[in-house]
């Protein structure tokens, strides 16, 4: 079982349009206690996306920006600096994803882009939800129970066509402990990277037996 974008994600998402003003935009923030916003146009479709730290800039100032922007290659803070809308303001183009898309993949896609949230949108652009880190982490209050039946059933049986009986499988806070005899490393490996990647798994403890190279058989 793994988790979709879909199952977390949510559906009730605070935007704006493009053509909102600076101080609405504001307003909304200290109203509604969020930090950041997606940014829609006319047609529900996701153009950018509109943080705090957008808005601090005209805080900032464009006189006090302007040397070290161009020192840096950041002159595009200059012009929100200087902005007055939503379309002004937003960084764009947004990082999004699918509502069909893994969790795992909206984990790695925030970290690899180093975001705190992900705009999903639809097949056409539209706006369907959000998924926010908290959302992600979610997958990881999956009960003991339901991974161990994973593990066994999917992993151990569909995945390595193995006997389920000749092992020992446990789960404790989402750490599974696996216990029993494999014929190779190499199946003894696969074994454990399958379970770290089942859904809602916090660790593995190894407890594997499998042949030695140069161990010898009984003669």
């Amino acid at each position: 079982m793994h988790s979709h974008v879909k199952d977390v994600m949510t559906r009730d998402v605070v935007s704006v349009r493009e053509t909102a003003e600076y101080k609405d935009i504001i307003a909304v923030m200290r109203e509604l206690h969020v930090s950041a916003f997606p940014v829609l146009d006319s047609g529900d479709h996701l153009v950018g996306l509109v943080s705090e730290a957008d808005l601090l800039l005209k805080e900032v100032g464009q006189e006090a920006l302007a040397g070290y922007l161009v020192g840096s290659g950041r002159r595009g803070e200059g012009a929100k600096a200087a902005g007055v809308t939503a379309a002004d303001l937003m960084s764009k183009p947004p990082v999004s994803i699918g509502p069909d898309d893994s969790v795992a993949g909206a984990a790695r896609l925030m970290h690899d882009r180093r975001v705190k949230r992900l705009p999903v949108v639809d097949d056409a652009g539209r706006l369907v939800g959000i998924v926010s880190r908290v959302d992600v982490l979610s997958v990881f209050d999956r009960p003991d129970d339901e991974i161990r039946d994973e593990v066994v059933r999917e992993v151990i049986v569909a995945d390595l066509s193995l006997d389920p009986t000749a092992f020992d499988v446990s789960v404790n806070c989402g750490i599974v402990t696996i216990t029993g005899q494999v014929e190779s490393r190499a199946i003894a490996t696969h074994l454990i990277t399958a379970i770290r990647h089942a859904e809602g798994v916090v660790g593995v403890r190894d407890r594997l037996c499998y042949p030695r190279a140069g161990d010898q058989g009984p003669a």
